[in-house]
């Protein structure tokens, strides 16, 4: 599979694998990415590297962002495509799968260093309840933008038939 698409309209759109890693407690554990201006609280996860199914870069990215390895990916839950210039000028916008991974509370061990992982501007690790997802509106969001109803919804109704979009 190849790590992106080009769209009709030109726009480089890197596909992406990320989880909702979620406890019995209804925790789910995020990831801090600080950008210029803007703090953004999402799931762990990444692009694909060339060659790579979704699954693959997400126990790749597991491994590598939160130190979690040999576990069982669940359902494709929701799809989240954002168009926006990544820094780095390589990218437009990414085009998230997220896989709903349930797993016991854990001390997340990443296995980048931390200057690798603030490399890619990602600078804390963090357990939220689904009632605390969605109270710090001020100074950060949360992507995907419907997280708290999204995730109320799992923890309520279970996985959706068919992946949901989740819009941006």
């Amino acid at each position: 599979m190849q790590p992106h698409v080009t769209e009709p309209a030109g726009l480089r759109i890197r596909d992406s694998a990320r989880a909702l890693l979620l406890t019995p407690r209804a925790e789910v554990l995020m990831v801090r990415f600080e950008f210029p201006g803007r703090t953004v609280w999402a799931l762990p996860g990444g692009g694909l590297e060339p060659g790579e199914s979704h699954e693959q870069a997400l126990h790749r990215e597991l491994a590598e962002e939160v130190g979690l390895t040999g576990v069982e990916v669940g359902p494709h839950i929701w799809n989240r495509e954002h168009i926006i210039p990544f820094l780095d000028g390589q990218w437009d916008g990414q085009r998230d799968r997220i896989y709903l991974v349930h797993t016991e509370r854990f001390d997340p061990s990443p296995q980048l260093s931390w200057e690798q992982l603030r490399a890619e501007r990602l600078h804390e690790l963090r357990w939220w309840t689904a009632e605390e997802v969605g109270t710090v509106r001020d100074e950060a969001t949360f992507a995907p933008g419907r997280m708290p109803e999204l995730l109320h919804r799992l923890v309520d109704e279970g996985p959706p038939p068919a992946p949901i979009d989740t819009g941006v």
